[in-house]
Formats: C-alpha cells, sequence, structure tokens
C-alpha cells in the first residue's frame, strides 16, 4: 500500500515562501514522476509543478520562476518550494505519485492560505 504524507502548508502572508514536502511510504525511485497538484475552491484540479526519475521538471506556466520542485530519494521525499506567495495560491495542495499513468497515488492534501 502506497501512503503519501503532504506537510508545510499553512495560513501565511502574500509574499511570503512556503516549503511543502510529501513523505512516501514506498521508494519514490519506483514511480515514474512525481508531481504536485492544487485545487482552489470552486476550482479543478490543476498541476503545479512534476519531476521525473530522471530529475526532469515541468512547471505550470502561471507559476513559473516562484516555484521549485525537488526530491530526496534517500529520505522518500518529494519537496515544493513555493516563493513570493499570492493570495490566488491559496488552495489545498496534493502530491501525486505516477507508477505509469493508469496508476497514480495521491495524498490527503494540504491546505495553504495567504493572506493579503
Amino acid at each position: 500500500q502506497v501512503h503519501l504524507v503532504e506537510s508545510g502548508g499553512g495560513l501565511v502572508q502574500a509574499g511570503d515562501s512556503l516549503r511543502l514536502s510529501c513523505v512516501a511510504s514506498v521508494s519514490i525511485s519506483i514511480f515514474n514522476a512525481m508531481g504536485w497538484y492544487r485545487q482552489a475552491p470552486g476550482k479543478q484540479r490543476e498541476l503545479v509543478a512534476g519531476i521525473t526519475r530522471g530529475g526532469s521538471t515541468n512547471y505550470a506556466d502561471s507559476l513559473k520562476g516562484r516555484i521549485t520542485i525537488s526530491r530526496d530519494n534517500a529520505k522518500n521525499t518529494t519537496y515544493l518550494q513555493i516563493n513570493s506567495l499570492k493570495s490566488e495560491d491559496t488552495a489545498v495542495y496534493y502530491c501525486n505519485a505516477e507508477y505509469v499513468h493508469a496508476l497514480q497515488f495521491w495524498g490527503q492534501g494540504t491546505q495553504v492560505t495567504v493572506s493579503s
């Protein structure tokens, strides 16, 4: 059974930075890719950032320049650094692990609330 546990969210002010963490119950090296998604109230879940097993990264165009995804295989942990937070970044942030496209796992999410 694969479990993903996110942490690092909270209430912050506009302009602050956060680092979200996602700890997996298994080695993340077995997954093709790890990713972060977010879902704001009344909106669909959207991809924020992804990182492949080989370390290639991709970012949502709207967030490029403010976010960095990274992984530490030894700790089974994936990170998302978000800088210069804006009120529109308020959302639940979910960790995703893709074994293959048809088999993906999700964490429970961590709430990020940005006050202006």
